[in-house]
């Protein structure tokens, strides 16, 4: 009887009731859709921080962090115990590869860079990091290809060079010697930030291990696992397993600071945006149930004369409340569904502001990611705050007398 009296009375005033109901439906429409752009913002920095070379865990010889040096690399015999320690612990489905990594000068006749350099494993590679679908020109490199490298568009540009043209990368050996080699340009890369393309260079790990006399030693080792990014599970048990004086072990919240800090605070913001939008969603809310109590004054005192208990007021009020935000949920959720599923494929192409949204750490494209702790947080939020608001016009009404309702005109 309440639903189907509430529902009658919501719509003897058409016009204030689409007032409520556009109130909410905007407010619902932009918890969901922005909320979904902030976390798509956030996922979207974590997953090119990792595709970019740091994948979810990372080894290293100690003391390499803190110092990048050629004599901190990972020695041929430590690789052999790596192995094992990582066949052991690794999940079905985890992959893992060894690469060669230090800082370079390249130069041709034209110009000269600080890069970093990397020797990799390309069929390895291809799996764990960006680089493997990343070729925008040219080709990839080889298993066996001992002069090629593969170079950003940046850096290309930035050289005045081509493909098939010579670059040569200097550095330091193993016997602090300066180490020099010229490779051919094979493929070019296109990454989601400039600063990318123009830091590194990729070369086959056989390479840059002669070119270095590293042997068969290593700089780092990267772990890409399966089941998505929190597994703390397996980073513990490896850092447990691997000697702590001559093993680092990191976990991709180490390696990307910037990324961990920013989902830290993400959540305690989505908390303060959806506050902000019902703050300004419930004076409507107020204010025009107010509104509607004040008009039926003399149809609520009238039901008191009938013999109409105050609660039964009360409900019959906070009733129509709660219909009211559960259709501006359903059509607000609708929408925002709706704008979300416009964007996934094309996303928002920030390129006009690549600068700024480079510093920031953020993907030229931004593709919303819904997450369903915010759907629900948005929806509890506006209809439990809704009848917490609307408790103030539902016991105003159930406080009127017969005698003053009489005398209301």
């Amino acid at each position: 009887m309440y639903l189907q009296l509430a529902w009658r009375n919501i719509w003897r005033n058409p016009r204030r009731t689409t007032v409520i109901l556009v109130a909410v439906i905007i407010g619902v429409w932009s918890m969901i859709f922005l909320g979904a752009l902030m976390r798509g913002i956030a996922v979207g920095m974590v997953k090119n921080g990792i595709a970019t070379l740091t994948g979810h865990i990372q080894i290293h010889h100690r003391g390499y962090r803190d110092d990048p040096a050629i004599e901190n690399s990972i020695t041929g015999m430590q690789i052999q115990g790596l192995e094992k320690a990582l066949n052991k612990n690794l999940p079905q489905g985890a992959q893992w590869t060894g690469r060669v990594r230090v800082n370079a000068i390249a130069s041709n006749a034209r110009h000269s860079s600080g890069v970093t350099m990397v020797g990799i494993d390309p069929r390895k590679e291809a799996l764990l990091s960006f680089i493997g679908k990343a070729i925008s020109r040219g080709r990839y490199l080889g298993p066996d290809d001992p002069n090629g490298i593969v170079v950003g568009e940046a850096l290309l540009e930035k050289f005045e060079t081509k493909i098939g043209r010579k670059l040569v990368l200097m550095s330091q050996d193993m016997e602090q010697e300066i180490a020099s080699r010229a490779f051919r340009i094979v493929g070019v890369f296109r990454a989601e930030m400039e600063a990318t393309e123009k830091q590194f260079v990729f070369i086959t790990r056989s390479a840059g291990q002669k070119m270095l006399k590293l042997g068969n030693g290593i700089s780092e080792i990267a772990v890409l696992l399966p089941h998505g990014l929190e597994n703390r599970d397996v980073y513990k048990k490896l850092k447990a397993t691997l000697p702590p004086d001559q093993f680092e072990t990191h976990s991709w919240r180490e390696l990307l600071p910037f990324q961990t800090a920013y989902l830290r605070i993400l959540d305690g913001f989505m908390w303060f945006w959806f506050l902000v939008v019902f703050v300004a969603m419930g004076f409507g809310i107020v204010n025009t149930t107010l509104m509607a109590v004040f008009e039926r004054m003399r149809e609520f005192g009238l039901m008191k004369a009938l013999g109409m208990k105050p609660r039964w007021i009360l409900r019959e009020v906070l009733v129509e409340s709660f219909l009211l935000l559960v259709c501006g949920l359903i059509v607000g959720n609708i929408l925002g569904f709706l704008s979300i599923y416009a964007l996934s494929g094309s996303g928002i192409d920030l390129s006009a502001l690549a600068a700024g949204a480079e510093y920031a750490g953020m993907a030229r494209i931004i593709y919303p990611a819904i997450a369903a702790k915010d759907v629900m947080v948005a929806n509890l939020t506006v209809l439990l705050l809704g009848l917490l608001v609307s408790l103030y016009p539902a016991i105003k009404a159930s406080r009127f007398t017969p005698v003053e309702a009489l005398t209301h005109t």
